[in-house]
């Protein structure tokens, strides 16, 4: 499986309840699918699986760059990084499986995931920290069963893939334009740039809005040149319509975390956002959640039959 892109999962701007409204694969029932297509840099997070930083510097010249104030040695960093990225998602296609703990303000479960060639599937194990009840066990026997034989439910659930993907994809690839990047610090091991909003950028939608008004740090581990952290605190009020048709309150943050975990396989294993504003006057907008995914291990699962089988067997 190929490392995710750091704004996969993240919805600047949307209303984070009603992304999967109706849908078998919320979070409280999530069977995400699994797609080579859809794999790539930082998780979700989470939630981050597309294309790790791919495009991320396509047809941005180094003069243009240069003349939006950033560091030439950060912009070098940030570019190896970006290439090291994409080389591995064009090589990586190992899938795993992991403990993920999930809250958010509607829900705290934890989950064993399987990843397989067909999709990813995973079974809810514990409730707001709490095995579940014969009953919900049961249920989730039975969600499992439904969900593996329902053609229809995967397909809503790659479409949704897809969309996070691209939207994580369309962020990436604003970052040079949107911010103003430096460099913090280096360590024999580490690379820490920081970014700020580049007054000269025009955001063409909301969710870019948001993201362009991020401060914050990447950092980058020197061997592999690989992205191990990306987070941002929002700078200032976002405001469309003078505030009346949304606002997103300054101070929100994201944190994303990759980490190693296998011979040269980096995947996110935490993601945590904290976005709050309104929109339409009152109604509450953002997303909060906070999401670590442990105990990795290779998946010897190809299908969802198998996985389900795996899951089923262990609980």
């Amino acid at each position: 499986m190929i490392a995710n892109p750091p704004f996969r999962g993240i919805h600047f701007g949307k209303q984070y309840t009603d992304r999967r409204s109706g849908d078998p694969n919320n979070k409280l029932n999530a069977n995400m699918p699994h797609s080579n297509a859809s794999k790539a840099l930082m998780r979700n997070a989470s939630r981050y699986s597309v294309i790790l930083l791919s495009f991320l510097l396509l047809n941005i010249h180094p003069y243009r760059l240069l003349a939006q104030g950033s560091q030439p040695e950060a912009l070098q960093a940030l570019r190896a990084a970006v290439r090291a990225e994409m080389e591995a998602n064009d090589t990586d296609k190992t899938i795993w499986a992991y403990h993920d703990h999930d809250k958010t303000p509607d829900a705290d479960g934890t989950y064993l995931t399987i990843e397989t060639r067909q999709g990813t599937l995973r079974r809810l194990i514990a409730l707001n920290g709490q095995p579940l009840s014969p009953g919900a066990a049961a249920a989730e026997n039975q969600r499992i069963e439904d969900y593996v034989h329902d053609p229809a439910a995967q397909a809503k659930a790659r479409k949704n893939s897809a969309h996070d993907g691209a939207q994580a994809t369309e962020l990436l690839k604003m970052l040079p334009d949107a911010f103003l990047w430096s460099t913090v610090s280096e360590t024999p091991e580490l690379i820490t740039l920081s970014f700020r909003p580049n007054p000269s950028f025009s955001p063409p939608d909301m969710q870019s809005r948001v993201m362009g008004a991020m401060v914050g740090e990447m950092v980058i581990a020197r061997n592999g040149n690989r992205i191990r952290t990306l987070r941002g605190q929002l700078s200032y009020n976002v405001l469309l319509g003078f505030g009346l048709l949304a606002k997103m309150f300054k101070g929100g943050t994201f944190d994303v975390e990759r980490r190693l975990v296998g011979a040269d396989h980096w995947q996110i294993t935490e993601t945590h956002v904290h976005i709050g504003g309104h929109a339409l006057l009152f109604h509450s907008i953002g997303q909060q959640e906070d999401e670590v995914k442990t105990d990795w291990k290779p998946s010897v699962d190809d299908t969802l039959d198998e996985a389900a089988r795996t899951l089923n067997a262990q609980h």
